[in-house]
């Protein structure tokens, strides 16, 4: 059992140099896992990536679209497949199972619905329950400011600061960092990554 995340970045062509998204998405897939054969960014624009703990694969997604939201004006599709593996490739493009295909039929069927995130798995009473809450907590993860995405984004990765050590690193008030988060409504993305670490659990 293992999960995979298809992605593809909204309005990319609007910006027409890559270098302005092309560092931070990067730096977001190898942050989530190390193993670069796990991951492929192809097209410019589209990239998919193997998270092998399928408990991590929401808050995977949700990093991801903090880390592109970070660059003004931009935003990001993301189709999360869970499944089984049938074939382990040199390459993540020539991997195949279950949960690839998953993920790439999610994602294509994003832009004609109109929503940004959604997951697919063999059940399928979790997918239309676990779907309602993405649906729901994208309604504020799509308007994230810049501001927002970049604390959601510090916040993943040190999960354990306190505000006070969050407001050190980038140079800022304890109050402000409160506000960010509020705005960011982070709480919320902690409570829905915990329901959906127990709901996913039954799939393992």
């Amino acid at each position: 059992m293992t999960s995979i995340i298809t992605g593809d970045i909204i309005k990319s062509r609007s910006l027409k140099n890559p270098e302005l998204w092309m560092p931070a998405l990067k730096s977001a897939l190898s942050y989530i896992n190390t193993n670069e054969v796990q991951w492929e960014i192809y097209r410019g624009d589209s990239f998919q990536i193997e998270i092998n703990d399928i408990s991590k694969s929401f808050i995977s997604a949700v990093y991801l679209k903090a880390c592109i939201k970070t660059i003004n004006g931009l935003d990001v599709r993301l189709g999360i497949g869970i499944g089984d593996k049938t074939y382990q490739s040199h390459t993540i493009s020539e991997s195949n199972g279950e949960a690839f295909i998953f993920s790439g039929e999610t994602l294509e069927t994003l832009k004609k619905e109109k929503v940004n995130l959604k997951l697919k798995t063999a059940n399928e009473v979790l997918n239309k329950e676990l779907n309602l809450y993405l649906k729901l907590a994208s309604t504020f993860m799509d308007s994230w400011t810049v501001s927002s995405a970049e604390i959601v984004k510090l916040s993943i990765e040190q999960p354990s600061a306190l505000q006070q050590e969050l407001a050190e690193i980038i140079g800022t008030k304890q109050d402000a960092i409160s506000k960010r988060q509020k705005r960011a409504e982070l709480d919320l993305i902690w409570e829905l990554n915990a329901m959906f670490q127990q709901k996913i659990a039954s799939l393992s």
